[in-house]
């Protein structure tokens, strides 16, 4: 990716993220109807105003998401990093937005501390303690003492269940391959080349998704999943880091499960029928809540639903426990619906 200094030019270069905390299952009331509401988002320039805040809130969504890129600081230096996670946290329209919500999330690699970054950074685990101040995660909390930020929560709203599954596709990724054949910054690594998730990571996630009872399962990931052609940072990049995650979802059997990625400066969705998965699995890009690569003009992705959109933006998902379904919005400005999807889950 560019250096931050190049956002204004190139913003489709960039890429964000962000991870969160775990934390158990914790009951909720809801609102005299059978749905939940979750607001999501990444791409967030601390140093630009953020439009966006206001317009989420007025969605009432008892849940936030940071995506990645939830500040902007490609550095070494720990204190600059810190300095910038302060400017985030003392803006008044975020306090005023996070009142009585609970904020979760991961990172993505310039609030992890280098573009494109991976295992590699030498200073992740100082960066994974900012990260999780900046989340406000308790000090006894298992992302503390553990390497990674990946974590979940399950929340209960009337008997229905919800589980967040926060994964960090930064800490233990290995390098990534540069194509030098063609206009893409990457190329896939070679079948069963390195790792996205590591060892430790995959292990505890076939736990979270085997021992989960819940209804629904969000799966945040700070890169794309499913969009695989642009030659950016994705999981395609790592091809047998997906068949992996499809068939744990599969093997699993774990129920209403989908992808929300950030990372692109664009939002869209992506759907794509897996063998053996009783539903289609999606991936909801929400990307670019303070700037978007607004010179966007297509890309290949065999799995897009919709049109791109290349607004600012964040991303909404309307759980209805009734009907089984997550009704997916893009919105901008305004509080504008850009572009909706909906996926319908059966019962068992």
């Amino acid at each position: 990716m560019k250096k931050f200094v190049c956002i204004f030019s190139f913003l489709g270069l960039l890429s964000c993220n962000s991870q969160l905390p775990s934390i158990a299952s914790q009951p909720l009331k809801t609102n005299e109807n059978t749905s939940y509401t979750i607001a999501f988002g990444s791409c967030n320039n601390q140093k630009i105003k953020n439009e966006l805040w206001p317009e989420i809130n007025k969605n009432n969504p008892s849940v936030w998401i940071w995506g990645g890129d939830n500040v902007y600081s490609d550095t070494n230096d720990m204190e600059f990093l810190k300095s910038n996670y302060t400017i985030q946290k003392q803006d008044l329209e975020y306090l005023k937005f996070i009142e009585g919500k609970i904020i979760l999330g991961t990172w993505d690699d310039h609030d992890y501390g280098a573009n494109d970054a991976g295992e590699e950074y030498a200073h992740k685990k100082e960066s994974q303690q900012l990260f999780l101040d900046f989340l406000d995660t308790p000090k006894d909390a298992p992302e503390r003492s553990r390497e990674g930020v990946y974590s979940s929560k399950t929340i209960e709203v009337d008997g229905n269940k919800i589980k967040i599954i926060v994964l960090d596709t930064r800490y233990f990724r290995i390098a990534l391959t540069k194509d030098p054949n063609s206009k893409k910054r990457f190329k896939p690594n070679k079948f069963g080349e390195g790792t996205i998730l590591g060892q430790a990571q995959w292990e505890w996630l076939s736990k979270e998704l085997y021992n989960s009872d819940a209804q629904f399962h969000v799966i945040v990931s700070s890169i794309q999943f499913l969009s695989n052609k642009h030659g950016f940072e994705t999981w395609g990049n790592f091809p047998h880091e997906v068949e992996k995650l499809e068939q744990l979802l599969v093997s699993s059997k774990a129920k209403g499960a989908f992808i929300i990625s950030g990372d692109r400066h664009i939002a869209t969705f992506s759907s794509k029928n897996v063998a053996g998965l009783s539903y289609p699995l999606v991936d909801f890009t929400a990307s670019g809540l303070t700037h978007t690569y607004t010179a966007f003009s297509g890309e290949e992705n065999p799995y897009v639903q919709g049109e791109v959109v290349k607004e600012i933006n964040f991303g909404l998902l309307k759980f209805d426990f009734a009907n089984h379904k997550v009704q997916m919005e893009i919105r901008g400005k305004e509080n504008k619906v850009l572009q909706s999807y909906t996926q319908t889950y059966s019962e068992n």
